[in-house]
């Protein structure tokens, strides 16, 4: 499988379609030895891309406070706990 843009350029939901497609083609189980290794490590790079979305958009959403009314005031870490 090979996706119709560089895994770099894609969005996260285009990458998690693209891992879900590659996940479909694995478990089936009549792909090639070669061809499997070749979606195992499209699938590696799929996924280190969603992880790197997420991880950015979670650094986003923690960094947002509101103040009255719920108007952004600006930024701080989420506290974990």
């Amino acid at each position: 499988m090979t996706p119709d843009k560089p895994v770099a350029e894609m969005t996260f939901e285009e990458a998690l379609r693209a891992l879900e497609q590659v996940v479909d083609r694995l478990d089936k189980a009549e792909v090639p030895l070669e061809e499997s290794i070749d979606l195992y490590e499209q699938g590696a790079r799929l996924k280190a891309h969603c992880e790197a979305k997420l991880a950015r958009a979670q650094e986003r959403v923690e960094q947002i406070t509101r103040g009255e009314g719920g108007a952004a005031m600006g930024t701080s870490p989420l506290d974990p706990d």
